[in-house]
This record gives C-alpha cells, structure tokens and sequence, in this order.
C-alpha cells in the first residue's frame, strides 16, 4: 500500500512521455528499403528487453524524416543526415539532433533470370536514368530484348534520391520507362515476371540469410555487376558484397543513419545504443551490409563466384 501510494505520489514528465532507456513504449519511423533489417532488430532488441515494445512506421524517407522534424516520432533511420535547415529549426528547441552512421548498404540492381547481361556501368544506369537510351540494344547491341523498364520501390524513397543526387548528380529522372512502384517487394516481383526490367532495391532485401557466406542472393532475380569505369567488363564489375563494400569497390554504396530527437535518455537511445552495439551490428552484418561500428575490427571473408 505505501509502495502504491509513494508510486502515485513520483512527479510525472512534462511532456507526459512514461518510456525510460529500456522500458515503455514508442513509435520510429524507417525508411521502407530497410525494413528487413530494422524488424530484426526490433525483434531481437524486444526479446532482450522485454519491458520494451518499438513500433515501427515503415515508410519513404521523406515521410520519415517529416515525422521526426514534426516530433511525431524521435527517431527514424534514413541515408541522409540532417540539412542546415533542419537543424537550424532546431535551434530554439534547447537541444541539438544527432545523427550517427551505424552501417553501409549496397544498392543493387536486380534483372529478370531469363536477362544474360548482368554487367552494367554506372554512366549506363546514368543514360537509362536521364532518357538517354530506353532499349537494351543500345547497351547490349546482341540483345534481344526490347525497351528498358527501370523500377524503383516509391518515388519519395531514398533509391530514388540517390539516383538522382549521386547518379544523374542533381539532374532530375526524365525517362518515360521508369517507374515508382509502392514497395522494394514489389520491384523484385515485378522484375521476376519481366524479361525487360532492371529494379532498384536494398541489399538487405536480397540477403540469402542461410547462406553464411552472404554470396548468395534470392532465386527468382538475378543481381548485376557494376561498374564505376565508362565500360563494365568482368574484371572491373562488382556486386553488393560486404567485401567490395568494405573496400569501398562497389559504386553504389549509400550510408545507413540513426537520426535522433529525443532531449530524454528514452527508449529511442535504448533502441539506438543496441543498434550501436555488438549485437545489433552483427544483426547488421548478417544481413549483408556493412556494419559501421564493427568494420574496424571485423574480419570479412569472401570468395569471388
């Protein structure tokens, strides 16, 4: 009774939020391409801490990133840090944002299994992406497949921003073949019902996870090799492994950022410190990416194909 009523007597927080470092309840917000690996996380970081409960609101990365200006959420993980403007609008708050890089993710480019030219350059992603060229014969001149349809998952999504920023570098997409479906899911279904298509989706979607090598990719699809030279050979192409990845070989390689707003020492930084740790880095590694805090000590061993 005295534990009751000294319990009901504790000052409650202004902002009436009840969560602590690892109890309570909160929403996050991720950007959809990594879903995957986020749900991981929030499993195994839920199993550990069972007084703990993460929803997450997978969504664009424009919406993500909206929500937690908005402080509608206090952390979202996104491939951009904050922009001078959004920081500045934090000034009058009396607490400065942080953002911290916890992994590296290879953007791959996935072809239909039926498609044998899985070696590209990045300045030919740049001509499909830009309308320059829109049939495989003008890549591939002994191609028999016809137009070029380029699909990405949404098109508020961060593939499509990194398309656009460091592809096309800040040139707008301006190809009537390219799309914007709703989902990375959806991108690799509609690759593997289409000869024609090239999709645009996170390793992390790809990821064999029973394969602990991490060279194996899922079997409907198959993954291309790219290349950061003007012609893609075999010699000079690479897929999203970890090792090119590390290496820093694989030219579509994006960060991965925890953006927090939470001035308390909440669950949001309980979750983000997992993340950060030894456990939540190796969930980051097993699924194919590069872990960030990991990557200085981490030995990764893999064999070409």
């Amino acid at each position: 009774m005295f534990l009751g009523l000294l319990a009901s007597c504790q000052p409650k927080p202004k902002d009436g939020r009840t969560d602590t470092f690892n109890t309570g309840s909160i929403f996050i917000t991720a950007d959809e391409s990594f879903r995957p690996i986020i749900q991981e996380e929030i499993d195994v970081f839920e199993g550990l801490t069972p007084a703990a409960t993460i929803n997450p609101i997978y969504t664009t990365e424009v919406e993500a990133i909206n929500l937690l200006l908005k402080d509608s959420v206090r952390l979202a993980i996104a491939t951009r840090t904050f922009t001078p403007q959004e920081l500045q609008s934090f000034h009058s708050r009396n607490f400065m944002p942080r953002s911290i890089k916890v992994a590296v993710d290879g953007l791959a480019l996935i072809v239909n299994k039926q498609n044998p030219d899985t070696l590209i350059s990045v300045k030919d992603i740049r001509r499909i992406l830009t309308g320059e060229t829109q049939r495989w014969k003008d890549i591939y001149p002994s191609s028999k497949l016809e137009d070029i349809y380029l699909v990405f998952d949404n098109q508020n999504s961060s593939t499509v921003r990194y398309a656009v920023d460091s592809i096309c570098n800040g040139k707008p997409l301006d190809n009537k073949k390219v799309y914007a479906l709703e989902n990375n899911m959806e991108v690799i279904d509609f690759v593997a019902k289409t000869p024609e298509a090239i999709g645009v989706v996170g390793v992390n979607w790809l990821t064999n996870r029973s394969d602990s090598t991490r060279l194996s990719f899922r079997d409907e699809i198959r993954v291309m090799s790219v290349s950061a030279d003007d012609e893609a050979r075999a010699d000079n192409s690479y897929k999203p492994y970890q090792y090119y990845l590390y290496y820093d070989n694989y030219p579509l390689a994006r960060p991965i950022y925890i953006l927090l707003n939470d001035p308390r020492n909440g669950l949001s930084w309980g979750f983000s410190n997992f993340m950060q740790g030894d456990r939540g880095q190796r969930i980051i590694l097993k699924a194919g990416l590069l872990p960030e805090i990991l990557r200085s000590y981490i030995s990764i061993n893999v064999n070409e194909e």
